[in-house]
């Protein structure tokens, strides 16, 4: 069965929990709330005892898992067993080690699997073993002409009223981002007291976290946003940021994607060695999405090479226009095909 992210949330009391669920996407806060009202359903159920099994490298014990669904429980009849596997690919073990749980589920375990990527590539025969059991939902990605619609459904549920201006505006001002739209709209639950909200009562109540700063910048970058890298260009220049404010976080982060790729490139432990450079898993989904991108090593040293130049354009060590330069690094960078635009005469 495949059901929305949302979908799971306003499942009503009387379905029994299934054996086996699968949430999975890139959208953080959909997987979030999601396994959320799996684990509210569980405990709602009577089921008290969990475990977290994290399948984030290859020296994941799939032995221990699969021992863990025959054995006891120990403090009721039933337990939640999750399985945190962030790449969304248990390998051959462990999708051997998922079907045959779906094939024949422990009567007493509840098996809620979570991952980050999901793609048509990773629709497999374990994935196809989850839908027979048990349920998969994919937390797609909002797109931009879906986030009105997302806002206002969220409004909708913590009881506030908008008119459509002042949902186009909040829209806007989180521009993209659902878990900075989900803090202003519970802090508009607090504030609004019972009002319809108008565009410039949303003004007034609403901080503007699309504000334009290099992290955003960055992960706009790796996440393969052209459009979005050039607004925010566009941003800082106009609040007078200075490119040599923004370079020493970029090319610290090249320089680390850089590093991730010389480990991806000799087939290392990339989720053990990002966690390593204290890039947890709610950040990690850019850089991947950047190392599919460009998987070349040479071509992360050009574009460290590259920021490099930026920086000395912007400190006058080196002559040239230093917006432009960056502008054309990062899209070089969010863009494969952008790359000749660091060629030079």
């Amino acid at each position: 069965m495949e059901l929305r992210p949302e979908q799971l949330a306003s499942q009503p009391a009387s379905q029994p929990l299934a054996p086996v669920y699968l949430i999975a996407g890139p959208e953080t806060l959909r997987v979030l709330e999601a396994a959320d009202a799996v684990r509210a359903r569980a405990r709602a159920e009577g089921v008290n005892e969990r475990e977290v099994f994290d399948a984030d490298g290859r020296d994941f014990d799939w032995h221990q898992l699969d021992a863990s669904f025959n054995a006891p429980s120990l403090f009721s009849a039933r337990r939640l067993m999750e399985l945190r596997l962030p790449s969304g690919k248990p390998g051959k073990e462990g999708a051997e080690v998922i079907s045959q749980f779906c094939a024949n589920p422990a009567p007493d375990v509840i098996l809620l699997i979570t991952c980050n990527e999901w793609s048509k590539a990773h629709q497999t025969k374990w994935a196809d073993a989850v839908g027979r059991a048990g349920v998969i939902s994919v937390a797609w990605a909002i797109k931009p002409h879906e986030l009105t619609e997302w806002v206002e459904r969220r409004l909708r549920g913590k009881g506030l009223r908008a008119d459509p201006q002042a949902v186009q505006r909040l829209a806007e001002r989180v521009e993209g981002n659902l878990l900075a739209a989900a803090q202003e709209i519970d802090k508009l639950a607090l504030l609004a007291d019972g009002q319809t909200l108008d565009v410039d009562t949303m003004e007034s109540l609403v901080a503007d976290a699309a504000r334009y700063d290099v992290f955003r910048l960055v992960e706009a970058t790796f996440s393969g946003q052209p459009a979005a890298v050039l607004r925010m260009i566009a941003g800082l220049r106009a609040e007078g940021e200075a490119v040599a404010a923004l370079t020493p976080i970029l090319i610290r982060e090249l320089l680390s994607t850089a590093g991730l790729a010389r480990v991806q490139a000799r087939g290392g432990n990339l989720a053990a060695e990002m966690k390593s450079r204290g890039i947890w898993e709610s950040r990690q989904a850019p850089f991947k999405r950047a190392l599919q991108r460009h998987p070349e090593v040479k071509r992360w040293e050009r574009f460290v090479a590259e920021a490099g130049l930026v920086d000395r354009i912007a400190k006058g060590r080196a002559d040239g226009d230093a917006w432009l330069a960056l502008e054309r690094l990062l899209i070089a960078v969010s863009e494969a095909r952008a790359v000749r635009l660091l060629a030079r005469a």
